[in-house]
């Protein structure tokens, strides 16, 4: 107990453990309740990569719909590891910015439009950046120097 407490009371270990605990929280959070039905459904990524046109991005929307379900379901697990930490941070937040950016786009009658329709995508996206400029923390399968 004594061991545990001395961990529990170091700066570093509670800074390091906090990220492991957004990590595990958010990465499951997006993987499971928004990631997996993206990626798990092809037949929509069309209508998911339609949304780049904000963009001026209007070809190939499959591709652009598979890729914000493997940022959505893939990048959260490698969050979730603190595998490629950085670059699976950076799509989760380019994700986000598009995802508010279509909620702030749609007509003032649709109820998922305006701040409150996009205020999910923007608190994701500030937890993305957040997560990409603390880094992964010690307690992640990342190789190499820890981060400190």
């Amino acid at each position: 107990m004594k061991a545990f407490s001395s961990f529990l009371m170091n700066n570093t270990n509670k800074t390091d453990l906090g990220l492991l605990v957004v990590r595990l929280g958010i990465g499951l959070s997006m993987a499971l309740f928004h990631g997996w039905g993206k990626i798990s459904s092809p037949e929509r990524w069309a209508g998911y990569g339609a949304n780049m046109k904000m963009f001026g991005l209007d070809f190939f929307p499959e591709f652009w719909g598979f890729m914000a379900g493997f940022a959505e379901f893939g990048c959260s697990i490698l969050i979730i590891l603190g595998l490629f930490h950085r670059p699976a941070t950076a799509m989760l937040a380019f994700t986000m910015l598009v995802a508010s950016t279509y909620h702030l786009s749609l007509p003032e009658d649709n109820p998922n439009s305006g701040f409150s329709g996009a205020s999910h995508a923007l608190e994701m996206m500030t937890v993305y950046v957040a997560l990409f400029l603390s880094g992964p923390g010690k307690f992640s399968l990342m190789p190499g120097k820890k981060e400190e």
